[in-house]
């Protein structure tokens, strides 16, 4: 989610001050509040033909929100699965949520989640690691739509984590009926220490599940037949693409050609957004954005290195911990491709920063928008209903009818239960 270096070196926080914005002044919008009083909200999903929405909170609780209003009972509580988290900064939680396809009659859905480590495979290196993120199968209680079978939870995916960072863990299936992971190169810095290959980082590693999107049956939990290294021995077989640092937020375009959309966020220097292929290789620890990257000298990009199958992003923008000059955020936040009722939006990607600044809130919001040539023109959306500085901007949502919702928190950590979900809608 965000970056390490942010809230161990004091004087970053000294560094991040408000600064011009690189990218143009937008479209102007306007953020309504859709719901609050939740806690560190990290998506918000609405199952196909289902008039409600369902919103998980890092903490561990999934939550309903019908005809605006939240219910005060949760669809799910496993705050006793979820690993403690510190108060004030953790990338830990309850990460991810997806809907079965076939919700409506057979009642499964899917959670990522931080739990604790289980200790299986090589203990003397899992003692120095921080968690396990797991991914696992609930179904609906039989006696209560709005409230799941807490005891009916299948695990797919266990995945010991070395620190506490770079867990990525949004989950979504495509249309393809396939379970999408993304996953974060296991954290700390520059693809390197504990639980890092050592020679090219766990991005470019494929014989690790670490640092890449994986692609999975549901009812197994095994890589499905037609991935893209399943026939490779010397690679893991749920791997679709591979090449990423923390993928903060993917999701689907429900229209046009259904392609997958990721936020990566990068080191200290730029940010930016993939396109996901099959097979792709989106070049951490290689490159940061479409730059050469030295993990020795994060700061000091070299001119040139081997780019060769590399997959440079659609946008990128400067990150304002070492780029402060015209830069636009320090943690690329993932969104949605617009499909709602505003014509003029349809095929943009509206997405965003979790802020500009750590220690204050100033969450951003960016639109892109191709050009029908490969190229994307990014700018900033112009904010007119809220003044000053804008909430951390935690993550994005897409309702069944295509319309787009920021979900937002006036704190840096998982605490209380005070933050606020906005629909975004245009101003003019």
């Amino acid at each position: 989610m965000r970056k390490l270096q942010s809230i161990l070196v004091a004087s970053a926080a000294a560094a991040l001050l408000a600064v011009g914005s690189a990218a143009a002044a937008g479209p102007k919008v306007k953020m309504e509040a859709f719901v609050s009083g939740l806690n560190s909200p990290l998506a918000m999903i609405q199952p196909a033909g289902d008039k409600r929405m369902f919103v998980i909170e890092q903490w561990g609780r999934v939550m309903i929100v019908e005809d605006g209003k939240l219910n005060g009972t949760p669809f799910l509580d496993i705050r006793s699965l979820v690993i403690d988290r510190h108060p004030d900064f953790d990338e830990r939680g309850l990460l991810g949520l997806a809907f079965h396809p076939d919700f409506a009659n057979n009642g499964k859905f899917y959670v990522a989640y931080s739990g604790p480590l289980d200790f299986q495979g090589d203990l003397g290196q899992m003692l120095w690691y921080s968690h396990s993120n797991i991914v696992s199968e609930f179904t609906v209680s039989a006696d209560d739509p709005n409230t799941a079978d807490r005891k009916s939870e299948r695990i797919l995916s266990s995945i010991p984590w070395p620190q506490f960072n770079h867990n990525g863990h949004w989950i979504g299936f495509g249309p393809d009926g396939m379970l999408y992971i993304s996953t974060g190169d296991g954290g700390y810095a520059n693809d390197w220490g504990i639980g890092h290959n050592v020679t090219e980082g766990n991005g470019q590693d494929l014989t690790t599940p670490l640092g890449k999107m994986l692609r999975v049956d549901p009812a197994t939990g095994a890589a499905p037949a037609d991935n893209p290294f399943v026939d490779d021995e010397d690679a893991d077989p749920r791997i679709f693409a591979y090449g990423l640092r923390n993928p903060w937020r993917c999701s689907f375009d429900v229209g046009g050609d259904n392609n997958l959309y990721c936020a990566d966020v990068q080191q200290n220097s730029f940010e930016e957004v993939n396109l996901i292929t099959a097979g792709g290789n989106y070049g951490w620890r290689r490159m940061e954005a479409d730059q050469c990257f030295n993990y020795l000298e994060p700061d000091n990009h070299p001119a040139e290195c081997d780019k060769e199958g590399l997959i440079e992003p659609i946008m990128t923008y400067n990150n304002c911990t070492a780029k402060p000059d015209g830069c636009d955020g320090i943690s690329v936040t993932g969104g949605y491709v617009y499909r709602g009722s505003h014509a003029a939006w349809d095929g943009a990607y509206i997405y965003g920063d979790w802020s500009k600044q750590f220690g204050t809130m100033d969450g951003q919001i960016m639109i892109g928008t191709p050009d029908g040539n490969g190229s994307w023109k990014r700018e900033m959306a112009d904010v007119v209903n809220m003044e000053g500085n804008k909430p951390y901007v935690l993550a994005f949502a897409q309702d069944n009818a295509g319309e787009v919702y920021a979900l937002t928190s006036i704190t840096t950590g998982p605490v209380g239960s005070q933050d606020t979900i906005y629909k975004i809608v245009p101003a003019e």
